[in-house]
């Protein structure tokens, strides 16, 4: 890892700070664990990047970078734990004398999912919604794989089981959940899940989490 120079920033350190952590945003004071670590870039890589601001504590309070260690447990979480392997970018910034924060930047994914190598030896992908970092939805890991192979609106045929599957999605007002297609439109679970996944991979559906579950709506675009 190259050297990085800090420049003086405690003003812009300061207006991140105040906006909190949210679905962009990050506070990490202790860096102690690469894989809780990899769990945050996958999530933020997942979805539409983001950035973890390295010596900030969950109140918000400026406390600074304690070890230059923690960049390299950073580094090591997007190298090793996430695959594949993600690029961070580091800035750093002097607020008072003393103390340092570092703000690690993370892209968007071009080739999602992005997954993280759990201890037990699972692959798990995470997703970022709000202030949290959640498992992804199985549906959202295939969706993720069909578009970085490239399938399309033109790939997409638009039979009795799809328009099946797009009616039982308009009736329910509120959303509804996956796991109750196969059973609301009268057909398998395979023949679901490969529908959904084919959908939402061409943004014809969304699905999201609203209220500790995942949901499907039709897309607003």
């Amino acid at each position: 890892m190259k050297d990085i120079r800090a420049i003086r920033g405690r003003y812009h350190i300061q207006r991140l700070v105040e906006e909190g952590e949210h679905q962009k945003q990050d506070f990490k004071f202790l860096i102690s664990d690469a894989r809780k670590i990899a769990r945050s870039i996958s999530a933020f890589a997942n979805r539409d990047g983001g950035r973890l601001l390295i010596g900030v504590k969950d109140n918000g309070n400026i406390a600074g970078v304690r070890n230059e260690e923690d960049i390299y447990v950073v580094e090591q979480a997007a190298q090793r734990y996430c695959e594949p392997a993600q690029e961070v970018d580091f800035e750093a910034y002097r607020v008072d004398a003393g103390v340092v924060v570092i703000v690690a930047n993370i892209a968007r994914a071009n080739l999602r999912p992005v997954r993280v190598i759990e201890q037990d030896g699972r692959h798990r992908a995470y997703y970022r919604v709000a202030d949290e970092n959640i498992a992804a939805h199985p549906l959202m890991e295939r969706a993720w794989t069909l578009q970085t192979e490239g399938y399309h609106t033109g790939c997409l045929t638009l039979d009795g089981a799809t328009q099946a599957v797009l009616n039982a999605i308009d009736a329910a007002d509120d959303g509804i959940e996956p796991e109750r297609i196969a059973t609301t439109a009268h057909i398998s679970e395979h023949s679901a899940s490969n529908i959904l996944a084919r959908l939402i991979a061409v943004g014809v559906v969304d699905i999201h989490y609203s209220n500790h579950r995942f949901v499907l709506s039709r897309s607003a675009d």
